[in-house]
């Protein structure tokens, strides 16, 4: 039974990932709006779903490792494994001008984690702190776009321009698989990484992590066979920001979080790094290529080896 929800899972985040992607390139130009601003929050924020149910069920089961196990080895996964495979597929080439400053606010965000692990727990008034910035982020990145002509994206979307209806049916669905599978997808593989008796931590950074990043993954997949590099570098500085600010936020309001040493000592300055190659090669206006893309995925791979 947990191989077959591990299967079902994947098939769930497959279609909702291809579903998601239809429906906010189509939503872009409905709003006319830059497709980047579209993924960072549509595509931001209904992946980060699954991290979300997980760390909220997790608090309340006093499971402060998975909880920010799976904040951690999300944001690594998200930008070692999918940039890595992204680019592994196609070269990430061109993106929106306005995902320097985004990338800015993920590494300030990344930084701010890092200075809040330090203590012996995240508590409500962090909580607090970390929502509020994320609604003044959402606000400040909406009403740039809007005003400033130079960071719109013309995009070319085969067939008919689709309907308001189709747009919405599409996003709710998609969001509907993409929440489905991760839940299918996580609960059978921490079923079968408990009975291999591997600790909470660690299946909080490797298999909850992986298993609630796979509709990211699923979507730069989609996105690279598409060579749409803005969606894939737009979802994954949107999914990092909202990891961070609304998934430990509006769960540290819930219930304050207690943080184990290893992820002030180990996990949180590796997320860091890894966060802060992915925004220099962003500000440098620097091709993810091949090459690059599978050194990230040789770097994760040795993260792994390690946090086991």
């Amino acid at each position: 039974m947990d191989y077959l929800l591990v299967a079902s899972g994947l098939v769930c985040l497959y279609f909702g990932a291809e579903w998601l992607l239809r429906g906010t390139v189509s939503l872009s130009r409905r709003l006319d709006v830059p497709t980047l601003l579209v993924s960072l929050v549509v595509i931001g924020f209904g992946t980060s779903l699954p991290e979300l149910l997980v760390s909220l069920r997790a608090a309340f089961a006093a499971s402060p490792g998975l909880v920010l196990g799976n904040v951690v080895g999300s944001n690594i996964a998200n930008t070692l494994l999918i940039i890595g495979v992204g680019a592994a597929i196609s070269p990430m080439k061109e993106w929106d001008g306005a995902v320097r400053r985004d990338a800015l606010v993920m590494l300030a965000a990344t930084t701010l984690m890092l200075l809040l692990v330090q203590f012996s727990a995240v508590g409500r008034i962090a909580g607090l702190v970390m929502v509020v910035l994320l609604g003044v982020y959402l606000r400040q990145g909406y009403r740039k776009a809007r005003r400033d002509p130079s960071t719109r994206i013309v995009e070319t979307i085969e067939g008919e321009e689709l309907p308001w209806s189709r747009i919405a049916i599409l996003i709710a669905a998609s969001l509907t698989a993409l929440f489905s599978g991760a839940e299918l997808l996580v609960r059978g593989a921490t079923k079968l990484a408990v009975d291999f008796g591997v600790s909470e931590a660690v299946i909080g950074l490797t298999v909850v992590a992986v298993g609630t990043s796979l509709p990211e993954l699923a979507t730069a997949v989609v996105a690279a066979s598409r060579r749409q590099s803005d969606v894939t570098v737009g979802n994954v500085v949107g999914s990092n920001i909202f990891n961070i600010l609304f998934i430990l936020g509006v769960t540290a309001l819930v219930l304050p979080v207690p943080v184990a040493p290893r992820f002030s000592r180990f996990d949180v300055p590796v997320m860091l790094a890894a966060a802060a190659v992915f925004t220099a090669a962003i500000l440098l206006d620097q091709p993810v290529n091949r090459l690059f893309g599978v050194l990230l995925l040789v770097l994760y791979g040795g993260y792994l080896a390690l946090a086991i």
